[in-house]
Formats: structure tokens, C-alpha cells, sequence
């Protein structure tokens, strides 16, 4: 899967890499900034999704499209789509952009919206990953897990240096018992959940 990368959507995923870098480091405000994942967290999160079991990918944070891209190819190589989430609407833009250079437009659905108003209209989520801002994180766990199917994960980001932030959904999440769960060392922390 990462050997054939498709070479639109490389060269989109390098541009978004180098944007997020120099976010970091010169003075754009936190909400402008990218605030994406690392390429490994993206590596990461592509084997994850492509092992999930039967059902819809979703992503609820696409930032300008960046792990939608790692995503998108696991959803490809399964014949699925993923539907991703997005509500500040200059990063819906950047991240349309980004799914029509990468040529992904037929893999994404992205809905420029809360994905709190939607997401009950899912009932066989397979995969979720979730990295918006941290004050909605408990709400969007406890509405997504009864929505995942038998083997869905939930993957969210953040869990390590937004730990004091998200110690209450963390704490439900690892002691939930409709859910084997971990947080696992790469990139900021990831929280990995599946469904039992």
C-alpha cells in the first residue's frame, strides 16, 4: 500500500507536510495552522483501517485533508469510501482542494459540518478516527462507539500530550467494558479502541 502511492497524491501529501512544518514554526495562529498528523501516525492509521472489519470509514477532523490521504488508501485498496468531517471553512476549502489534486474526489465524501448532527445516520462504522478539538472528544466517543461494529476501532489523537485534557474520555474509554483499549506511543499518542 505505501510502496504504490499514487504519485498526485504524494506530491499533495509532501506539499501539506511541508505547509505543516512551517505552520509550526512561523507565528500562524493555532486555529490557521494545519495541526496534522506526522506521516508515520498517517502509515499508522492506514494499517489499522485496512484490517477493519466490514463496514464505513469515517474521520471527524480533516484539517486540509492529510490523514484523510492515508485513509483514502486503505478505503481504496478495500473498495470502500470515507467520509470525512470538517467545520471551519478555509480548511473545508484547503481540504477540497487537496482530495482533487490527489485525485481522491471519488474515494471522500467530506461534509462540511458538525459531525456530532450525523453521525447517527451511521450504524456500521468499521473505522473512525478522531482528531478535532479535544472538548468534543467524550461526546463523540460515546456517540460512535454503539454505532461501531463487532472489531471497529476508534482511533483517537492526542491522547498523550493532551492528556490532562482528555483524561475523562480517556479513563471511560480504557475502563469501558464494550472496548479492548490502549494508548499507543507514536506521534502524540494515539488512544486505540476496539470494539468487543
Amino acid at each position: 500500500m505505501f510502496h504504490s502511492i499514487p504519485p498526485a497524491m504524494l506530491e499533495r501529501m509532501r506539499f501539506l507536510e511541508a505547509r505543516d512544518m512551517e505552520d509550526r514554526t512561523d507565528g500562524t495562529p493555532r486555529m490557521q495552522r494545519l495541526r496534522q498528523i506526522p506521516p508515520e501516525t498517517g502509515k499508522f492509521l492506514a494499517l489499522l483501517a485496512v484490517g477493519a472489519p466490514e463496514g464505513c470509514i469515517i474521520e471527524i477532523g480533516t484539517s486540509a485533508g492529510y490523514s484523510t490521504l492515508w485513509l483514502a488508501l486503505a478505503a481504496e485498496s478495500l473498495g470502500r469510501r470515507v467520509t470525512t468531517f470538517e467545520v471551519l471553512p478555509e480548511k473545508v476549502e484547503l481540504a477540497r482542494e487537496t482530495f482533487r489534486l490527489a485525485d481522491v474526489d471519488s474515494i471522500v465524501e467530506l461534509i462540511a459540518d458538525d459531525a456530532r448532527k450525523h453521525i447517527e445516520r451511521f450504524d456500521d462504522i468499521a473505522f473512525c478516527f478522531l482528531d478535532a478539538e479535544k472538548e468534543i472528544y467524550g461526546e463523540i466517543y460515546e456517540m460512535a462507539v454503539p454505532r461501531l461494529v463487532k472489531g471497529g476501532l476508534l482511533v483517537t489523537d492526542n491522547a498523550i500530550n493532551h492528556r490532562e485534557a482528555l483524561q475523562p474520555m480517556l479513563e471511560r474509554a480504557l475502563n469501558d467494558e464494550r472496548m479492548d483499549a490502549l494508548i499507543v506511543l507514536i506521534g502524540k499518542g494515539k488512544l486505540v479502541c476496539r470494539k468487543i
